[in-house]
């Protein structure tokens, strides 16, 4: 398996997982606000990570809220486009080298291959944020694990 393999597997799980946390949130009578704030930061930053590797403007802000509404065309357009960005991209694209500036004003010069990863890895530590916050709150959160994902896609409910 190649290192666009384990992305590629990645970029599809961000985009279950992302999908299976919305769900939940389209089943509660009201989103905790805290959830929905962190929610909106792991989609904020995914978009903002695209913006930077295809030199484009970021159409959110990395700490922007965002109604439910707003959350799912967000998801429609960031976790797609990652995946997008995953599968047309090469050993050359992976290692090409971003130059950005965060939002504390600091420069940075990263590879994509570790932009991608590192913005998978992101969404993923806040969506068990998320998930602490929706059980703080008296609702189920949903199970988002990577294995979860892999044993749906086998057929292996649990």
């Amino acid at each position: 398996m190649t290192g666009n393999d384990v992305l590629k597997n990645l970029s599809e799980y961000n985009i279950w997982a992302n999908q299976t946390m919305l769900d939940v949130f389209d089943t509660l009578p009201e989103v905790p606000a805290n959830a929905a704030r962190l929610f909106s930061h792991a989609l904020n930053a995914q978009a903002i990570w695209i913006a930077r590797i295809t030199g484009t403007q970021s159409p959110v802000k990395v700490w922007q809220e965002h109604t439910l509404e707003e959350l799912h065309k967000l998801h429609k357009y960031a976790s797609y486009k990652i995946a997008e960005l995953v599968a047309n991209s090469d050993e050359e694209e992976f290692n090409r080298l971003i130059d950005y500036t965060n939002s504390q004003g600091h420069k940075y010069s990263t590879r994509v291959l570790d932009i991608l990863t590192h913005a998978f890895n992101h969404a993923t530590y806040h969506r068990a944020q998320v998930a602490t916050d929706l059980r703080k709150n008296g609702h189920n959160p949903p199970n988002t694990d990577y294995v979860t994902y892999v044993r749906e896609l086998m057929g292996q409910v649990y």
